[in-house]
């Protein structure tokens, strides 16, 4: 392993921290967003985590890491998903002696001005710190209506299915304490689209960890084509059907033997 970074330990308990930004041609994003997060603080380097992009944006990533010091590059072989590319991320950056990760969009729906105070939260003790969209003080801009229905439906189902209580289950702008990540069984996840976002929220509620929500203005990618597809979407409704499925079947079964004490 190497040597853990010292750069960004001073006034810090998370220590150095790495912002993921998966990438899949993102040419015309990666650059703007790659500058607005240096330029954001200090106390951050950056991984773009490329999926063999055929529009040259694992180019343009050589091409800044060339440039600056703080940012680094993971090429893949293949468009593997982006659960994959973050797994990879936290790999990584648990070998180069990272204590935190952020996961980023790269094309610029997430506001760099926003990394300091996801850090401040875990400075501040929780294990996760989630960019909501749907919390007093977050938003959304630019979506198309439709959009941000199945956005808001996705997350009402989910929440009802799991019982959960955070309220933007789906979002992509988070920060983890990397010892806290590493207790999740991530060996075990096997979500490939934006359910793997969910899956690690589900994971993180049940390990019992702090998870604080940090209002987030999320505005539309600048530019560029979306992820999401029909098979992303299915993947969701699926996953999170069985899992709330078997989380209500262990529920009944809790009540059924407490009843059967009691009596």
């Amino acid at each position: 392993m190497s040597e853990t970074p010292d750069r960004h330990m001073t006034g810090s308990q998370t220590g150095p921290a790495i912002v993921a930004i998966p990438t899949y041609n993102e040419r015309d994003n990666l650059e703007t967003t790659v500058a607005a997060a240096l330029a954001g603080t200090d106390r951050i380097d950056i991984l773009v985590v490329d999926d063999s992009s055929p529009d040259g944006t694992g180019d343009i990533a050589d091409a800044l890491a060339e440039a600056h010091e703080r940012v680094h590059v993971l090429h893949r072989p293949k468009k593997q998903g982006l659960g994959a590319a973050y797994l990879a991320a936290f790999a990584w950056a648990t070998e180069h002696g990272y204590r935190t990760v952020v996961e980023m969009d790269a094309d610029g729906s997430h506001d760099p001005a926003d990394l300091p105070r996801l850090l401040d939260a875990l400075d501040d003790g929780a294990d996760v710190a989630i960019g909501s969209r749907y919390i007093p003080g977050g938003a959304v801009r630019n979506w198309a209506l439709h959009r941000l229905a199945l956005s808001r439906g996705a997350g009402i189902f989910t929440r009802a299915m799991l019982g959960l209580r955070v309220k933007d289950v789906t979002a992509g702008y988070r920060a983890y304490r990397l010892d806290a990540l590493h207790k999740l069984q991530l060996d075990t996840v096997n979500s490939v689209g934006y359910c793997f976002q969910i899956d690690l929220t589900w994971r993180a509620v049940k390990a019992g960890f702090d998870i604080r929500e940090i209002p987030i203005v999320f505005t539309e990618r600048r530019a560029g084509a979306s992820k999401m597809n029909g098979a992303i979407t299915v993947e969701a409704l699926w996953n999170v059907s069985r899992w709330g499925l078997a989380h209500r079947a262990r529920q009944l079964r809790r009540a059924f033997r407490r009843g059967r004490i009691e009596e």
